[in-house]
């Protein structure tokens, strides 16, 4: 079973038009009710007092979660980890996975209250040291996997400015407030999607639901200090339909929900590429949120 960190510090990680699919309201719309939301900077949260809160007999379970989880989304994910489907779920990590327990929880690195932009994967990778906690994304030194040469080529289409680095980890992107999540957080080794079906996907819904509420809570709220530390809306980026199922239920005047086909070889050139997402999502953002908003996709320094 999977208990403690290794070290989870060194986890840390011309406009085209949009295809038929991408779904949004633009960012002028009627502001959000905030009534009886909480802010987020007020939502109070100690770590020990949290951590004496767990049952003995999960203490070891949830230690992973209490030193590695980023604590923006620990205190309002506090309650679910706890929950017997999640017990469960720490009981069978006992096999070799991917990523490294370290790596699992790399995704909440980036800040929940300055999420820009999520982007929705499967499973991580099931081979040796590609999977390192952010979607799509690999340790430098990895061989760059086909799907992320497709995301390369896209963005290069977008900002032809772009040059496509020889690695693939996306670190500056989860840096600069790109949320990448995989919809299961482990895999087994050698075998893709082994762990659908055991708990994850339930997981990774509450932390949607948690960007629904208050992704991009502490970004600029234009003068507004009635929105100070109420997400006021990000982008989605949903490619493929296990993607698009994922971010269904989300309201579509607060986001933007940008659909396609998966950048995978098999697909990519059904609707993936020259879907013109990159540029649609700094787009959409700039308008709400200015132009700090934007996303610099073509720094992967």
């Amino acid at each position: 079973m999977l208990s403690g960190p290794q070290d989870c510090k060194s986890a840390k990680p011309a406009a085209k038009k949009l295809k038929l699919g991408a779904s949004s309201s633009g960012p002028d719309s009627a502001k959000i009710a905030v009534a009886g939301v909480q802010r987020l900077n007020a939502i109070p949260f100690s770590l020990s007092q949290y951590i004496e809160s767990i049952p003995q007999d999960h203490k070891h379970l949830l230690k992973l979660e209490s030193e590695c989880m980023g604590k923006s989304w620990l205190k309002l994910l506090k309650e679910e980890i706890k929950k017997p489907y999640f017990i469960s779920l720490k009981n069978a990590q006992n096999l070799k996975v991917y990523p490294s327990p370290k790596n699992i929880y790399a995704w909440s690195n980036t800040p929940l209250g300055k999420v820009k932009v999520v982007i929705i994967g499967q499973d991580p990778y099931h081979g040796p040291n590609q999977a390192h906690g952010l979607c799509f994304s690999v340790p430098k030194g990895v061989t760059v996997p086909p799907s992320l040469k497709n995301i390369y080529a896209e963005i290069k289409a977008e900002y032809p400015e772009f040059e496509p680095p020889k690695h693939g980890n996306l670190t500056a992107w989860a840096d600069n407030g790109v949320l990448m999540l995989n919809t299961c957080l482990t895999v087994k080794a050698n075998k893709a999607g082994s762990h659908s079906g055991k708990g994850w996907e339930e997981f990774t819904d509450r932390v949607v639901d948690v960007v629904d509420k208050y992704g991009g809570a502490n970004l600029s709220s234009g003068g507004d200090s009635d929105m100070n530390g109420i997400g006021r809306g990000v982008v989605f980026l949903a490619w493929g339909s296990w993607a698009a199922k994922r971010v269904a239920k989300l309201n579509k005047t607060k986001h933007l929900i940008l659909t396609s086909a998966h950048p995978s070889p098999f697909s990519a050139h059904k609707g993936f590429l020259g879907n013109g997402h990159f540029k649609a999502a700094n787009n959409w953002l700039e308008k709400k949120y200015g132009p700090q908003g934007r996303v610099n996709w073509c720094n992967l320094d």
